[in-house]
């Protein structure tokens, strides 16, 4: 329902991903995306504004867009339900709201796809995710590592929503992380925004509190 929803509507997608080196930033990728769907339901992304690259260590790669695209907006639809084993965890308040904490694990992998793995916490009331922390699994090692190739490791996520008529649609993401490449690590730090959530041939889509 909400992934449906979601593809009714224009937004925004701010990505900020920097390298750190202690608590001073080192490097930096920039990129604002205009998102938007076809006439077949078909995401279109139109790229307003991006800098050159100055990340020291690592790259934004097609898995980190995939991310960004697919996991750090995480829904788990009803085709991907069989897919995982959901524990529940308990209650906890989140912000404003009482929620049910739930635990996802993937059952299986099928080869060269990725599952959402961690935990998500669904609003007592509209029963929709409104805050889910995690990562996209597995991480991509090559057994034989090429000259050159990077190794891709996946950052852990947190992920908040926010309300839009009616449905909790992703606002806000941020990781905080070290990821481990053998025996080098770089600290990374990711903000990714979805603002401006508006209807398609509407004027406004107003943010309920």
């Amino acid at each position: 329902k909400v992934q449906a929803a979601r593809s009714q509507y224009t937004f925004t997608q701010d990505v900020l991903v920097q390298t750190l080196d202690g608590k001073a930033v080192d490097g930096q990728f920039h990129q604002i995306t205009k998102i938007s769907h076809d006439d077949k339901g078909k995401r279109v992304e139109n790229v307003s504004f991006a800098e050159q690259s100055t990340l020291r260590g690592i790259q934004v790669s097609d898995a980190d867009l995939d991310d960004i695209r697919n996991f750090m907006p995480w829904i788990m639809t009803s085709e991907q339900a069989p897919q995982y084993n959901v524990t529940y965890s308990g209650r906890q308040h989140v912000d404003d709201l009482d929620t049910y904490v739930f635990q996802v694990e993937p059952k299986n992998f099928d080869k060269d796809r990725r599952y959402f793995q961690g935990r998500i916490w669904v609003d007592d009331r509209d029963l929709q995710i409104v805050k889910l922390c995690g990562k996209s699994v597995p991480d991509v090692i090559a057994k034989k590592k090429k000259k050159n190739q990077p190794m891709e490791v996946r950052p852990t996520f947190v992920s908040y929503r926010q309300l839009v008529d009616g449905n909790w649609f992703p606002a806000y993401a941020r990781v905080d992380d070290t990821l481990n490449f053998g025996v080098q690590s770089v600290h990374v730090r990711e903000i990714v925004k979805f603002t401006g959530y508006k209807r398609t041939g509407a004027t406004t889509a107003a943010s309920k509190p």
